[in-house]
């Protein structure tokens, strides 16, 4: 089985989406990486973008395709059986929802949806329960589009903010390959625990 793994800019969850990435290798799935342009060159605090680059390909063995060039052929020239985008920022959950193709990341999902073909979006945004709100309901009703359930990571601190258990991807792909959207999508943080 042949899957797409994009990554987007949040840059302070990389490195919690390369572990899954390791995890589904691991496990035999052809992993083809792609990144969008921001996660592909951007240094941060986190990660130098370079290096980052690097160890993906070495997971895959396959070059990043991280130009809009490269991933368009992603749908009709190229299929994947899946696509993840872990993670899946606001900005980039907000333009697909919108039909905006701007990014990398954002042609090997439209190019990929073209076919109805498996998406799993694996949510990190500071903004999901504000601005984003609208645009995760607008995915949530689109065919073949299934999410990570997700969690407010800090609900005092960033009140608006939601991100994916990215240690669910594997269940996650497991149940979108039968057409199902794996459940809770929204879960509950422990008492006390924030």
């Amino acid at each position: 089985m042949k899957i797409g793994y994009c990554f987007t800019g949040s840059f302070c969850t990389l490195e919690r989406s390369l572990g899954v990435l390791c995890e589904l290798v691991g496990c035999g799935y052809d992993v083809l990486p792609i990144m969008s342009e921001n996660a592909y060159y951007t240094d941060t605090r986190f990660q130098r973008a370079e290096e980052f680059s690097r160890r993906v390909e070495s997971v895959c063995g396959r070059k990043i395709i991280h130009t809009v060039v490269d991933a368009e052929p992603l749908g009709p020239a190229s299929p994947l059986d899946l696509l993840v985008v872990a993670p899946c920022t606001g900005n980039t959950l907000g333009k697909v929802a919108n039909g905006i193709t701007d990014t990398a990341a954002t042609m090997a999902i439209k190019a990929h949806l073209r076919a109805d073909r498996p998406l799993v979006i694996a949510l990190a945004s500071n903004d999901a329960m504000s601005q984003n709100l609208y645009n995760i309901s607008l995915m949530l009703n689109r065919k073949a589009v299934y999410f990570v359930p997700m969690l407010q990571d800090s609900p005092k601190a960033k009140p608006h903010s939601l991100v994916a258990e990215f240690e669910l991807i594997p269940s996650v792909i497991n149940a979108a390959l039968k057409g199902e959207q794996q459940r809770p999508i929204f879960l509950s943080v422990p008492k006390g625990s924030h």
